[in-house]
């Protein structure tokens, strides 16, 4: 997976920006708080996108194949793959999301 390269010294704003849009984050309390910030901070289509990426992290990590994912959520194949690869190679911040939001996990076979 590409890794966002270094930031050269004219691109420090960028990467304070970035900083000060993380720690806007983490100082929501609630699921609410988040949902209004990103309802101000996003366009539907942004939204939508991001949306599409969490719903197949728990397929995924079912190891459910693409193109089953794809059929039971009409997410792109190639989104799954990004979002794959990201689970795969990524910063981690996925499976640190799922872990906090989570229950311990029954594989969707197990629910079935």
């Amino acid at each position: 997976m590409k890794r966002r390269p270094p930031l050269a010294d004219a691109d420090a704003d960028k990467q304070l920006s970035l900083e000060a849009l993380a720690a806007a984050f983490a100082s929501l309390k609630s699921a609410d708080d988040v949902m209004a910030f990103l309802d101000d901070l996003c366009t539907p289509a942004e939204l939508e996108a991001m949306a599409d990426r969490w719903r197949v992290v728990p397929y995924l990590l079912d190891r459910v194949p693409y193109r089953e994912i794809h059929e039971e959520t009409a997410v792109s194949v190639t989104t799954i793959g990004r979002v794959a690869r990201s689970l795969e190679y990524g910063a981690g911040g996925y499976r640190t999301a799922i872990q906090r939001t989570t229950a311990p996990r029954k594989s969707r076979k197990e629910n079935a």
